[in-house]
């Protein structure tokens, strides 16, 4: 048996062609998608590392009173038994504090633009934000106004 060429009949072709121009004016009508203002740049948002610590890492973070403190509790925000996703590198008796990889962990949850919505002050202030950890210190407190005052540097 022979086989034929293929070839589209009249009414094929003329299918094919109404087929190609919706497609051609659908796309070409589609409306350029708005996806918004650009989101900043993880790393803008990185204020003074000195300032983290001298000031944040031993009073804000791991101050003495373990009641105030990030990383005292198991559980909490120490990278080695923490339960959330801000942990930190807690140093052993003895050794250092590795503020490099802490002061990454911390920039990612602060707000340059509204330094008052970072999370990293939000979630333990009193009646702010639900943290697991609980209230740690109220908004008007030496703690709040520390963190604060890091944006000024």
């Amino acid at each position: 048996m022979r086989r034929r060429p293929l070839l589209l009949s009249g009414l094929d072709l003329a299918w094919s062609s109404i087929a190609a121009s919706v497609l051609v004016v659908g796309l070409a009508g589609c409306p350029t998608v708005d996806l918004g203002d650009t989101p900043p740049d993880p790393g803008q948002c990185r204020p003074d590392r000195g300032y983290f610590e001298d000031v944040i890492w031993p009073s804000y973070i791991a101050p003495d009173d373990a009641a105030l403190s990030c990383v005292d509790a198991a559980g909490c925000h120490r990278d080695s038994d923490g339960r959330s996703g801000f942990r930190v590198r807690v140093p052993r008796a003895g050794e250092a504090v590795d503020f490099s990889s802490n002061y990454d962990s911390v920039v990612f949850f602060l707000n340059c633009s509204d330094p008052g919505a970072s999370r990293m002050l939000t979630k333990p202030q009193s009646g702010l934000v639900d943290h697991a950890g609980g209230d740690i210190f109220a908004g008007n407190s030496a703690s709040a106004e520390a963190f604060l005052d890091w944006f000024a540097q």
